[in-house]
């Protein structure tokens, strides 16, 4: 790659003295002005015609203050992690929780009460209200966290000094680090699921698994992962791996792994992606003389892959594809969740200030994704590693997570308002793809959809509006967990739940209300499916084998795009 691929992170020296009295003093002034902010908290909020709202806060503030007096009420919500130790059960400490929780409260209930601004407006000022509580929470600094007072007394210190390496050495790489760098290695620990590369393009490497099986299903199956992220969350380590797993199966199974971008994609687009999706089936329909494959598209390349069917048909090529699987996939995006809070005009703008040389540094997208679940993914770690000065768990998922890509910015700017922002794939013809126009109503392709629960890149109430696109037959399951785990479940972890139904549904309550509740993980379900199309059997041998076919081996799986930064 160019040298100017991946951004070298800015260094940075070591605070001063004055720099560090400086920083204690706004982390107290923060939480000051969050005890005190008391009726002014509220008062803006409230409506003239509704007085007795402010009194509301004092009422709260009294029962909290009776609740510091009563021992039996000390006890921390159990749900929040944050406040689980048994230190906050002094009664300074937890008188300090009591406040900051009221206050919050109190916040957002203020939102709700905002007059003259419409629903999506609200939403964004919830989504970063609710950001400013999670940030100025009581236990993301040291003064006001009795662990982190306790831990650096036990310690004499050196628990503040090793939380200051990690921030400093954060703040050296410009990512927040959440796992132990130094315990996954791509294709040794991680991605390891035999195979070998059979094509590269300047876009994607094509990946063929070696078969676990004397016999495979006749229709081979290409999967598509999203570019905004390394491909082997389907082939963690080899017990969580979705592609060990169907290999095993009986499945021949293709990979695409992308490029991360440089600045030689500045000027890629997402006809480019939808091009590159349709190259890499014809590849191995013709690598192995069959008419058609099972295609799988995960989260962005599932959007692509439902473009890819409406592109395939409208030119009369729809049975190039046997069946479509999506995993958290959406292209209704009237409901897709916090993310659309990042679509305003000044959003878009600094996007484009950050990719002056044609793509956009994962690092700022893994920021993004960070953001959404800040109390977990940003200030659970800011409290372990920089104020208890824990050192970073090995956590091959936190591996594969901080492991950014880069992205296209014509592509990104245009996903973002095309989709994200105008909802254009919904609207028949309202999106083209090298000239022809998208229609999704058109799609007749046997087809599987798999949502997430609790799900928060794409919530499952907006997968859902998939099934209510396409024409052919279509099973729908609502897998326990999220985005991430909700689909990286193997059977044999026995853990989470999926939903499944045989009656015709019009919403997702719907379904909800006939599913029924099926222990573990949805894979054996999607196999049963994936067979129920075409059950038809060949030998493992020849061009089944990687390298053994037409397509001669370039490498060993997992490749080299997955190595680039």
């Amino acid at each position: 790659m160019p040298d100017h691929a991946t951004p070298t992170p800015p260094t940075s020296a070591p605070p001063s003295l004055a720099d560090l009295q400086h920083w204690t003093w706004v982390m107290g002034r923060a939480q000051q002005m969050m005890m005190e902010a008391g009726l002014a908290a509220v008062q803006p909020f409230a409506a003239p015609e509704s007085p007795a709202k402010p009194a509301d806060f004092w009422q709260s503030g009294l029962q909290m203050w009776q609740k510091l007096l009563d021992p039996e009420a000390r006890e921390p919500d159990p749900r929040d992690k944050r406040f689980r130790a048994d230190a906050w059960r002094d009664p300074w400490f937890d008188w300090i929780r009591r406040s900051y929780l009221t206050i919050a409260d109190h916040m957002l209930a203020g939102v709700d009460r905002l007059e003259g601004v419409d629903e999506r407006q609200r939403e964004q000022i919830r989504f970063a209200t609710n950001a400013l509580i999670d940030a100025l929470s009581p236990s993301n600094f040291a003064v006001t966290n009795p662990q982190v007072i306790q831990r650096a007394v036990e310690t004499k210190g050196e628990s503040l000094l090793k939380g200051m390496s990690h921030m400093l050495a954060d703040l050296g790489r410009g990512q927040l680090t959440h796992t132990d760098r130094t315990a996954f290695e791509v294709g040794v620990s991680l991605a390891t699921t035999p195979g070998k590369v059979v094509k590269r393009t300047p876009l994607f490497e094509l990946i063929q698994y070696a078969p676990a099986t004397d016999r495979v299903l006749a229709t081979p199956l290409v999967i598509f992962p999203p570019w905004i992220n390394r491909f082997y969350i389907l082939d963690l380590t080899p017990e969580k791996s979705f592609i060990r797993w169907a290999v095993e199966q009986g499945i021949t199974v293709f990979m695409v792994s992308w490029k991360s971008a440089d600045a030689s994609m500045k000027d890629v687009a997402w006809d480019d992606y939808v091009a590159a999706q349709v190259d890499a089936i014809d590849t191995v329909r013709e690598l192995l003389d069959v008419p058609a494959v099972h295609a799988i598209g995960y989260c962005v390349a599932g959007t692509t892959l439902a473009a890819t069917l409406a592109w395939l048909t409208a030119r009369g090529e729809g049975e190039k594809v046997a069946s479509a699987t999506f995993l958290t996939a959406q292209v209704d995006f009237s409901g897709a969740g916090d993310l659309s809070h990042f679509v305003g005009e000044d959003q878009l703008a600094v996007i484009g200030a950050l990719t002056p040389e044609g793509f956009l540094d994962g690092r700022y997208m893994a920021a993004t994704f960070n953001l959404l679940r800040g109390r977990d993914l940003i200030w659970n770690y800011v409290t372990n590693n920089y104020l208890l000065g824990e050192d970073h768990a090995p956590f091959d998922l936190l591996h594969w997570n901080g492991d950014t890509t880069n992205l296209p910015a014509r592509w990104h700017l245009s996903y973002l308002t095309d989709l994200y922002r105008d909802n254009l794939l919904v609207e028949p013809g309202a999106l083209s793809i090298a000239g022809v126009p998208l229609d999704l109503r058109v799609v007749k392709t046997p087809t599987y959809v798999q949502a997430g629960r609790e799900d928060h890149i794409a919530p499952p109430e907006s997968v859902w509006r998939l099934t209510e696109m396409f024409r052919g037959p279509l099973r729908f399951v609502l897998a326990g967990s999220g985005h991430i785990a909700g689909v990286v479940n193997p059977p044999s972890a026995g853990k989470y739940q999926h939903w499944v139904s045989d009656e015709p549904a019009d919403s997702l309550d719907a379904f909800v209300a006939t599913a029924r509740e099926v222990k573990g993980s949805w894979w054996p379900d999607w196999a049963t499916w994936l067979r129920g199309q075409d059950a038809e059997e060949v030998g493992a041998v020849g061009p089944r084998v990687p390298g053994k076919g037409a397509l001669p081996a370039l490498g060993d799986a997992p490749g080299e795009y997955v190595r680039q930064r």
